[in-house]
């Protein structure tokens, strides 16, 4: 915790012990009355506000008696209740009331009591006059205390309603969060579930009435069945993430879709008549659960572009197994150039979320030579850096 323009408060009530011991040593020592007994009391009395945060008590206690050993002994006026004031406020700001108001009477009827006892040369009206103008700051030093007492009560009071404010926002966000998930896991499976289902029972019909006819079964209507098939099952993976209650990060997936289901992908593509190859380096090992997704989901997009938007052309699949990094690269030689770049779309913009999401960079845009690149690199030894700036992405797109 720290107070007035950075200080911490062990130095600012240092420094207020040593500027109120020096003001009451200076009186001290010219005062002829005062002896070693009355220095010492002025010097434990004063430093002893070093405490006056952190323990009250102690410091009222301290400063009251040292203040009354040594105005008994001396007449050193009001200065004398300096310690013992800021000590009364200390004790009631941390929400003492009884000790502060039997200290402020024991040093004031104390006090006045011994100047009254041993006077001279001041008439008890004076002695009396000014033991009253103590009392109004020991009141005024009571009332201040209360006042900073409540306005700290109400500070915590005010930061407890806007955290639990805070909180209670954060819970609706929740509610309305998965709300809208179980919505959409409903139209999902109302609407693609129910499609999807259709072209798998009838591209199974086909192929089996092909084969009980004699006839071979054409490979697209087999591409087709199996297509079916997989994406009945990934929509199924993906429902039940959306129902799941446990609300999964952001950006999860289903964990079916991975790079060890590549070789199906690809061949999954080249049935559609898609001419593709994969390239593997580097040391093939296990891969975050997030980035092995991403890697598998941007193939998937760029070989879909290829076969929509770049019908009869070629693709090569790179995959890079790098020690901090794993670089994913689909070329293709189709007909895009750089004087005529594609549109970009959302199966691209996809893309960059995904890589951005993971700390990676995209690259996707026309090669020089002809056709459309699309390469990512996605770090695998290190969190993703938050506020990451985007890729670049430019091109084509479902």
């Amino acid at each position: 915790m720290t107070s007035l323009r950075g200080w911490p408060p062990i130095v600012l009530d240092g420094a207020l012990a040593v500027a109120v011991t020096g003001m009451l040593l200076v009186t001290a020592l010219v005062d002829p009355k005062a002896g070693a007994l009355d220095i010492a009391a002025v010097l434990i009395g004063a430093l002893s506000l070093v405490a006056w945060r952190r323990a009250p008590l102690v410091s009222l206690l301290v400063s009251t008696a040292c203040m009354l050993v040594y105005s008994a002994h001396t007449d050193p006026g009001p200065p004398a209740g300096f310690p013992v004031m800021v000590s009364v406020f200390g004790a009631v700001r941390a929400g003492h009331r009884l000790l502060p108001a039997l200290a402020s009477a024991a040093f004031l009827g104390g006090g006045l009591a011994a100047k009254l006892a041993t006077a001279t040369g001041q008439s008890p009206q004076d002695l009396v006059q000014q033991t009253t103008l103590l009392v109004g700051w020991f009141v005024a030093s009571g009332v201040m205390a209360t006042v900073a007492r409540h306005r700290q009560a109400y500070v915590e009071q005010a930061e407890q309603r806007a955290a639990e404010a805070e909180r209670t926002r954060e819970e609706a966000a929740r509610r309305r969060a998965g709300e809208e998930r179980l919505r959409i896991a409903r139209e999902l499976h109302d609407s693609l579930t129910h499609s999807i289902s259709i072209i798998k029972v009838q591209a199974g019909v086909a192929v089996h009435l092909a084969r009980k006819r004699g006839d071979e079964v054409p490979a697209a209507l087999l591409a087709i069945q199996e297509a079916s098939g997989d994406a009945m099952r990934e929509l199924r993976a993906t429902l039940e993430v959306l129902r799941d209650s446990d609300q999964p990060e952001p950006g999860s997936e289903p964990s079916a879709s991975g790079l060890d289901r590549l070789d199906d992908l690809v061949e999954r593509a080249c049935s559609t008549g898609l001419s593709a190859t994969v390239t593997i380096s580097g040391v093939r090992r296990q891969l975050p659960p997030e980035v092995d997704r991403a890697a598998y989901r941007i193939v998937q997009e760029a070989l879909t572009n290829v076969s929509r938007h770049a019908g009869g052309a070629a693709a090569t699949v790179r995959v890079d197994y790098g020690e901090e990094e794993l670089v994913v690269r689909v070329d293709d030689d189709g007909p895009a150039t750089r004087d005529d770049p594609p549109v970009p779309g959302v199966g691209l913009l996809g893309m960059r979320e995904r890589v951005t999401a993971l700390g990676g960079r995209l690259l996707a845009e026309p090669r020089p030579e002809g056709g459309f690149t699309v390469s990512a690199r996605l770090p695998v030894s290190a969190e993703p850096p938050a506020g990451l700036p985007a890729g670049l992405p430019v091109g084509e797109s479902a």
